[in-house]
């Protein structure tokens, strides 16, 4: 998404008329939900633990793995 794109939806979430805000806060929150999945796998795959995770997103373990496991590659044993 480019910036401008990413500009407009932020100033449409600030919208007087609620219909335009709310569709332009469900698209920032599809968009971030994709951001913070790949951020997850990418910090996964560089060995972090899920509590690490948690800690940077400020949420408890099981939030994390709960919300992410299904994203990122099975664990071994």
């Amino acid at each position: 998404m480019s910036r401008e794109s990413l500009t407009s939806l932020a100033a449409a979430a600030g919208a007087a008329d609620p219909e335009t805000g709310l569709a332009a806060v469900a698209a920032l929150r599809r968009l971030l939900d994709e951001v913070e999945t790949a951020h997850v796998a990418r910090a996964r795959a560089a060995g972090w633990s899920w509590e690490a995770i948690a800690a940077a997103l400020g949420v408890r373990r099981q939030t994390a793995h709960r919300k992410h496991a299904h994203a990122t590659p099975k664990e071994r044993p």
